[in-house]
This record gives C-alpha cells, sequence and structure tokens, in this order.
C-alpha cells in the first residue's frame, strides 16, 4: 500500500539497515494488543504471507476467505488483507488474552511495525514510525532480530523484488480504461501468486515472477 507522507512527520528522521540497531523492542507487548485493532484493510498480505499462513494453519487460502482474509482493492490491484471482526474491529487471531495466536507465522507488516519501509532506488530501507505505538521505554534492538525472519537477505530481495512488480503494474493498470482487462491482471496476480500452491517458497515465488514479468513484458 503506496503511502504519500513526510517521512520528517512519522519518523525520527533515520533510515535504518537490518544489521542497525533502532528504538523498536516493545518487550512482548504484555497484551497490549493496540496496533491488531481497528487496522481496517490496511493489513494487505504478500504472498509469503499467504504461504505462512496456510502452511502454519493446515488450510488453504480458500478456506481463509471465509472468515480470516478478504479481497479489496489497492492501489488498482485486487489483493489479500486481514479482515477485522466484526464485533472487536480486531484482527481475527487476536485472542482473549490480547495475545496474537499465529505469532510464529505472523504478517510481514505484523513484523514489521513499529517500523516501516522506505524504497528508492530499486530498494528499501527501514524508518523508526513514532507515533503509531503506544507503548513507552521501548528497547533498542536490531532490525533483523525485530523482523523475526530466517534468512533476512533472501526475505530483503523477495520484499523489495514484489514491491517493485505491483508498483510496475498498479502503474500499467493506472492508464487503462478497460475493466475487463484490469480485471483480467488482477485475477492472474491473484492465481499465479497466492491461490497456486508451493514447497520451497522462494524457489516458487522467483519462478513464478520471472514467468510473470515474461506474461507482462516487462
Amino acid at each position: 500500500m503506496l503511502r504519500n507522507v513526510d517521512l520528517s512527520e512519522i519518523s525520527d528522521g533515520k533510515l535504518y539497515d537490518a544489521n542497525d540497531m533502532v528504538k523498536a523492542d516493545c518487550k512482548g507487548c504484555e497484551g497490549c494488543s493496540a496496533c491488531c485493532r481497528g487496522m481496517g484493510k490496511s493489513i494487505v498480505l504478500d504472498p509469503l504471507d499467504v504461504h505462512r499462513l496456510t502452511t502454519g494453519l493446515g488450510v488453504p487460502f480458500e478456506a481463509l476467505l471465509s472468515q480470516h482474509i478478504e479481497l479489496n482493492v489497492v492501489d488498482g490491484l485486487i489483493l489479500p488483507n486481514l479482515k477485522m471482526t466484526e464485533s472487536a474491529d480486531a484482527c481475527p487471531f487476536l485472542n482473549g488474552q490480547g495475545r496474537c495466536s499465529i505469532h510464529a507465522y505472523r504478517p510481514g507488516i505484523c513484523r514489521l511495525f513499529p517500523l516501516g519501509r522506505f524504497y528508492e532506488n530499486d530498494s528499501f530501507r527501514y524508518f523508526l514510525q513514532v507515533h503509531e505505538c503506544p507503548k513507552p521505554s521501548k528497547a533498542k534492538i536490531k532490525v533483523y532480530k525485530w523482523l523475526d525472519t530466517d534468512d533476512i537477505r533472501t526475505y530483503e530481495q523477495f520484499i523489495s523484488d514484489w514491491h517493485y512488480f505491483l508498483k510496475a503494474l498498479q502503474e500499467r493498470i493506472a492508464g487503462m480504461e478497460d475493466q475487463t482487462q484490469i480485471r483480467s491482471i488482477c485475477m492472474y496476480v491473484l492465481q499465479q501468486f497466492y491461490l497456486a500452491p508451493c514447497e520451497d517458497f522462494y524457489e516458487a515465488f522467483h519462478g513464478r515472477l520471472n514467468e510473470a514479468k515474461r506474461y507482462f513484458h516487462m
């Protein structure tokens, strides 16, 4: 989801790399759950998020769509996001104690928070969102440890490749008037990257990405 904001207004003015220390550690959150409520449609899921959820929960993507996930238009493309509950306007995976019931395979946006990503020059760096998390007295932690993701360099390459692929498609759609053609592009992305199962995620993703780039003549 693209955001047109001034970094100086939402961050501490610094950009971070994976090995940098950043004051983001909420020390387990202790059941705060503020960032798990009232998020609307903003927790957009990438293909790795869906792979982690379907593998961790042992259910197909279609089953998640019945309760936990919904599809919405994000900058022109139809993408999945976590569906907040109607009763409490909370993440559907938040338990009664205000804890994440899928913490081991939580989405990338959840792993990242309260950090954000600043994209430029076909890559990205991290920044600290200083107004988002109400938890006081955060501790310093290395970015890669906070993300809690295996093989951080491979993961970062995936994040970058996915972002710039979507950006190129979104820019292409922005110039289209044929709704049938736009829908065809959206269905291709969903089928290719979200619905098709895989065992080795990164290998499958890069194969499908290369195929998609050929398909769209990128």
